[in-house]
């Protein structure tokens, strides 16, 4: 099963975010935020878009997948 991979971290220490601004700008706990950073959790479709127009970025930029070695 394909894994879920983030660059939020990365996009958020360019923008010199913390992650309770991050969440505040996207309606979120800051809870939310890193455990979508430690792929603890899977964001939904508004989510991940209100994320990526924080950062000025594609959803794809930001999220992806990638497959699992087996």
């Amino acid at each position: 099963m394909p894994t879920l991979k983030t660059r939020m971290y990365e996009f958020r220490k360019a923008m010199n975010l913390q992650q309770t601004e991050l969440a505040e700008l996207v309606g979120v706990r800051r809870e939310t935020i890193g455990k979508l950073e430690n792929g603890k959790y899977n964001p939904s479709l508004k989510l991940a878009m209100d994320i990526a127009k924080v950062f000025g970025t594609t959803v794809e930029e930001v999220f992806s997948f990638e497959k699992d070695e087996v």
